[in-house]
């Protein structure tokens, strides 16, 4: 099939963008750069570097690709920066998340899928959320993300287009930008490479359910033919920030410095997804342990130093 990804330079697209070449697609990679990397677009994909926020040159692209299936992964992912910047969010998780699904519908794509968040929607849990689960909105991220997801069931019944949402975990892996606060594990990587304290907001026992980038793609690619629907794509598994740091320092087999300050409002303190429903309807279950996947993503963030370039 043709398939567009917007923000296929990223760290989820670019990893996805791989796969789907590997399974014998063609590939039309979009993406500003602002926050992409040109080095993460597989040199057989097309790249076209345009902001999704820009409808009318989106369209012409679109026009151009008619991808039978659109992945829309471009978006800001900071919800320490969505709260600083509640309008710069917006204008990037809705109204470009809104160009890319009307422009891939009006233009014959077949299936619309949507990389959404689940720690964002469903805010504090005492249990694995569900997507049954009461939408409770902490972060203006979470209230972007959530309104695409609404533009996204309204694309669907005015177009008649198959349209799927994944709201992700904790996604971590290789190619992980260390400078965006949103990815706890690449921060925590790179600065303890770089022998600097690994600094924690608040006390380091809030949870998290981190889910390894190679088993966010499998459901990526899943989607395609799956049924149509909203799933949450985690490991039901919760994992404390403090032994985040100590698994991480563990593989590294360093002891590390850690500062703690205070909490970031719009946070949530506890997050854990149960993806029973990808399960049933999709296939899709998690296969890497969390030692594994960080045992990657710490050989590559190795790799990276000893090439002299920085995530």
């Amino acid at each position: 099939m043709n398939v567009l990804v917007t923000g296929g330079a990223g760290f989820i697209g670019s990893h996805t963008v791989d796969a789907l070449l590997a399974a014998g697609h063609a590939v039309t990679v979009v993406d500003d750069l602002s926050t992409g990397v040109r080095a993460n677009v597989n040199d057989a994909a097309i790249l076209e570097q345009v902001d999704v926020r820009d409808a009318v040159v989106l369209d012409g692209v679109v026009r151009r690709a008619r991808p039978d299936v659109v992945m829309a992964f471009a978006g800001r992912v900071d919800v320490r920066h969505s709260i600083e910047d509640p309008v710069q969010d917006a204008s990037t998780n809705v109204l470009g998340s809104l160009n890319t699904f009307s422009v891939g519908a009006r233009h014959g794509a077949g299936r619309l899928i949507f990389a959404s968040t689940g720690g964002a929607l469903y805010g504090e849990v005492h249990a694995p959320a569900d997507e049954r689960s009461p939408i409770r909105l902490l972060s203006p991220y979470g209230v972007a993300k959530y309104a695409a997801e609404q533009y996204l069931a309204w694309v669907s019944r005015q177009f008649g287009v198959a349209c799927t949402t994944l709201r992700y975990a904790n996604v971590y892996g290789p190619r992980q930008n260390a400078a965006q606060e949103a990815g706890v594990v690449a921060v925590f990587l790179r600065r303890m490479l770089d022998g600097d304290p690994l600094v924690i907001n608040g006390d380091g026992l809030q949870t998290r359910d981190f889910v390894y980038v190679q088993d966010v793609v499998r459901a990526n690619l899943l989607a395609m033919t799956s049924p149509a629907g909203t799933y949450n794509i985690g490991t039901g598994a919760s994992t404390s920030v403090e032994d985040l740091v100590a698994l991480c320092t563990a593989l590294h087999g360093s002891v590390a410095v850690v500062q703690h300050r205070q909490a970031v409002a719009g946070e949530v303190r506890d997050s854990v997804l149960d993806a029973g429903l990808a399960a049933e309807q999709m296939g899709w279950r998690p296969l890497w342990a969390l030692e594994d996947g960080l045992r990657q993503t710490l050989e590559w963030f190795v790799g990276q130093a000893e090439s002299g370039r920085h995530a």
